[in-house]
């Protein structure tokens, strides 16, 4: 971020009196509600931090580590004292109060916007540092960010910036939004389109591996029908051959081999039984496997619409969550997990999955699904009563998603777990709900 882009920001920052909310969005950008609802927001990632407006921001996970502890604590609904660059650099300072039953309480939040040691900052009257997103040491920088130790100020610049006018500095910071967002979108779409075009590739080549049907059920009579013919000429047959010529029923050349040398005529017999018997077992799970195959294709090409019709970063985060596993958890492949907010939210990726969350779910959690229509089961997970309408809806737009890739608008219905009845499979009756509208367009 440039200096004089930075001061002309300061000045308009001036002009809010509260700082109504503060909590991080991702792990770099932190979002500042000020007054009502002017939000800014700032991305505080190494060498390419910048502030930024937009009209909304989906928070990735709920972060409770001490840093966002305290930036609650210090910062949620304070009043602004003051806001001021640090030396003229790049080190933006908001000097804020919060009023308690017995004394008034100062603190200094600081966003430090300096390249490799880019920073947010919180510090008290003295510049005792409190917490730091990024804590430094000194092996790192000479400039010491450690909680309890003070803060040194950044040596002044030995050079003079230069400016670069502002003509309305809230279109530079929706700008710098659509500019950025637009880049970066369209870079992670192609990675991750990447990553499930491979995966979908794989299942497309195991589904067209599968044994042909008709092939099958060809050697279950096949090799049956042998079998007899070898035990109708046992006494012909000579035992340790490969390859013997026998005459059918009819009087027709028959020619049977064998993969391997047997020492007995019984044997012989024996291995084309085993051979029709394994053929047969086959054949009664070949549409087992073809049906699961089959749903997991179809689950693919919608995950992939589902990126590709992504309007923002905070989207494919959802669509993609991070995987922490302590231990190794046997995982169920038909069934896929996101996270909303800190809300877990399971998804049926087929009617095997959609009886799972179903099974699994406990009489509080949410239940979500595509009204008057066959749609994947969606559960959020909760213990709470009352659940924030955003990740319902975050919960019904995945529910869709997985259900249908034409783009319209849809009805969603939800209600308590325990108001759902199964009837058989993952066929259910439900009563007490409510309905929200979900555009895809």
């Amino acid at each position: 971020m440039k200096l004089s882009h930075l001061k002309q920001i300061k000045n308009y920052l001036q002009t809010f009196t509260k700082i109504s909310a503060i909590y991080r969005v991702s792990d770099t950008i932190v979002k500042v509600a000020f007054d009502k609802n002017d939000e800014v927001y700032f991305e505080m990632q190494r060498s390419n931090s910048k502030m930024f407006r937009c009209d909304s921001y989906s928070r990735s996970k709920v972060y409770n580590a001490p840093f966002d502890v305290l930036l609650s604590k210090r910062f949620n609904r304070a009043n602004i004292l003051s806001v001021e660059l640090i030396n003229e650099d790049k080190i933006l300072r908001f000097k804020t109060s919060i009023s308690s039953a017995y004394k008034e309480e100062i603190t200094l939040l600081q966003f430090e916007f300096t390249g490799k040691y880019t920073n947010v900052v919180i510090l008290d009257e003295n510049e005792i540092v409190l917490e730091a997103l990024r804590h430094v040491d000194l092996f790192s920088s000479f400039r010491e960010v450690r909680v309890g130790q003070k803060l040194l100020n950044v040596p002044t610049a030995p050079f003079v910036a230069k400016e670069y006018p502002l003509v309305d500095v809230e279109k530079f910071l929706q700008d710098e939004y659509s500019k950025d967002i637009e880049a970066k979108l369209d870079s992670l779409k192609k990675q991750k389109i990447s990553l499930l075009g491979k995966k979908l590739k794989k299942l497309q080549k195991l589904h067209n591996s599968l044994d042909d049907e008709k092939k099958l059920q060809d050697e279950v009579q096949r090799c049956q029908h042998h079998g007899n013919l070898v035990l109708a000429n046992i006494h012909t047959i000579k035992p340790y051959q490969k390859k013997i010529e026998l005459n059918d029923y009819d009087g027709t050349p028959v020619e049977i081999e064998f993969h391997k040398d047997f020492t007995t005529v019984a044997q012989m017999a024996n291995s084309l039984f085993t051979r029709s018997k394994k053929a047969k077992q086959k054949v009664s799970h070949l549409h087992i496997e073809k049906e699961s195959l089959s749903s997991k294709i179809d689950h693919m090409h919608l995950y992939i619409s589902a990126v590709q019709e992504a309007k923002d970063i905070a989207k494919i985060q959802l669509l993609f969550p991070k995987k922490i596993q302590a231990k190794k958890i046997k995982v169920n492949d038909s069934v896929k997990t996101f996270w909303i907010e800190g809300y877990k939210v399971q998804l049926g990726k087929n009617e095997k999955g959609n009886i799972e969350v179903l099974k699994n779910a406990r009489a509080k959690d949410i239940w979500v699904h595509m009204k008057d229509r066959p749609s994947a089961h969606v559960i959020i997970t909760t213990d709470k009563q009352n659940i924030p309408m955003n990740i319902i809806e975050g919960a019904g737009r995945l529910c869709v998603d997985f259900t249908i890739a034409q783009k319209d608008r849809f009805l969603v219905d939800y209600t308590p777990r325990r108001e759902v009845t199964i009837q058989s499979g993952a066929n259910v009756l439900y009563n007490k709900y409510k309905t929200i509208e979900v555009d895809t367009r």
